[in-house]
């Protein structure tokens, strides 16, 4: 093992490891029952990631707080705790191997690097064959987030949430569109707050929030957060998780802006999903339509502002790429809404793409 490597974490490793699989306690010291480490960059996320392989030949993904401080041991403690319960409820998330509550440190099954974000980027929509593997997949994927949302909503306990347990109103206009205005109308656009725009916030959100919210809801359920690993989908980062409404992950991942997908793909993507949870619940199509189109623009709001966070705060400029295709996104929804409906946010869409446009954002 290179000296790189916390010898405080390798110590933690062989007792978190061994502590989960007796048969592989070796008579080794510490610093030597990790083989070999690698630094892994998260995407949006502030925590440390490694992976490892034991000197038994196992290879791990190794995840650490930020600082040891409440809120990054919070959330820690939320992947442990969500983790194991949807992995009881037969999500396919990673086994998760041993969690140390003190220093927040878990250590996980390692899914590789294949992310469903980079199969579709492989994929030409203009190749029947080409198109069918992914059609697979990602229908493989929307049968994983039926069983989350259905079975990972049972007993499902409210303090295992570290941040909060309920997507509700008040958290759509804090944290979706309040995020917009400020992180991304304010930070990244540079204009003030249109008089009336809070206004239609409400209208959103009152028609998001009439969606049931009893299920268990991922809210980051996107392209990047989907795995591949043997051919099977995985599915990561569900520390974020709490109760809320079903179409909110599935917004996630049709409009992801990773990916861009066709709106007929989106389509036959969201009569699959409905057809899915349809032999289990009896669903309006009607109610369910109007919705979705609201949480959907919940969902993009809160992107922007992300995107605009993330590139121009935090420096990740990784995300700078995407802000344009999540603002073509907003505008398609906005059309679906019916233009009439939100010309204060029509305008603001329309106005943050050519200013966009003319910095050669």
């Amino acid at each position: 093992m290179n000296n790189d490597f916390p010898k405080d974490l390798a110590a933690l490793v062989k007792t978190l490891i061994t502590r989960r699989f007796p048969t592989e306690a070796s008579s080794s010291k510490s610093t030597d029952f990790v083989t070999s480490h690698e630094k892994l960059q998260g995407d949006g996320s502030n925590r440390k990631f490694w992976r490892i392989r034991t000197v038994s030949g196992r290879d791990c993904i190794l995840v650490a707080p930020e600082k040891n401080e409440t809120k990054e041991l919070c959330e820690s403690k939320s992947v442990w705790e969500i983790g194991n319960h949807l992995y009881r409820a037969g999500v396919s998330v990673p086994e998760l191997y041993g969690f140390d509550e003190q220093a927040g440190i878990l250590i996980c099954e390692d899914l590789g690097n294949t992310h469903l974000h980079s199969l579709v980027i492989g994929t030409s929509f203009e190749s029947t064959e080409s198109t069918e593997n992914l059609r697979k997949i990602y229908r493989e994927t929307l049968d994983q987030l039926v069983t989350m949302q259905l079975h990972g909503g049972l007993d499902f306990q409210s303090e295992w949430c570290w941040d909060t347990s309920l997507y509700d109103k008040e958290l759509m206009l804090e944290r979706e569109s309040g995020y917009f205005l400020t992180a991304f109308w304010q930070g990244l656009i540079g204009k003030d707050i249109p008089k009336g725009i809070n206004n239609e916030f409400e209208k959103i959100a009152d028609i998001a929030a009439s969606a049931k919210n009893t299920f268990f809801l991922h809210r980051d359920f996107q392209s990047r957060n989907v795995m591949i690993k043997d051919g099977k989908v995985r599915i990561i980062d569900f520390q974020g998780g709490r109760r809320g409404p079903l179409g909110y992950d599935l917004a996630s991942l049709l409009i992801d802006p990773y990916v861009s997908l066709p709106l007929w793909f989106q389509k036959e993507l969201y009569d699959y999903y409905l057809q899915k949870v349809e032999t289990i619940l009896t669903i309006d199509r009607e109610v369910f339509a109007g919705q979705f189109i609201a949480l959907s623009m919940q969902r993009n709001l809160q992107i922007l502002g992300a995107f605009a966070f993330l590139s121009e705060v935090r420096g990740k400029l990784f995300f700078r790429n995407y802000v344009q295709p999540s603002l073509i996104s907003m505008t398609y929804l906005l059309q679906q809404a019916g233009e009439n409906c939100y010309p204060i946010l029509v305008d603001m869409v329309a106005e943050a793409e050519i200013i966009l446009e003319k910095n050669n954002f």
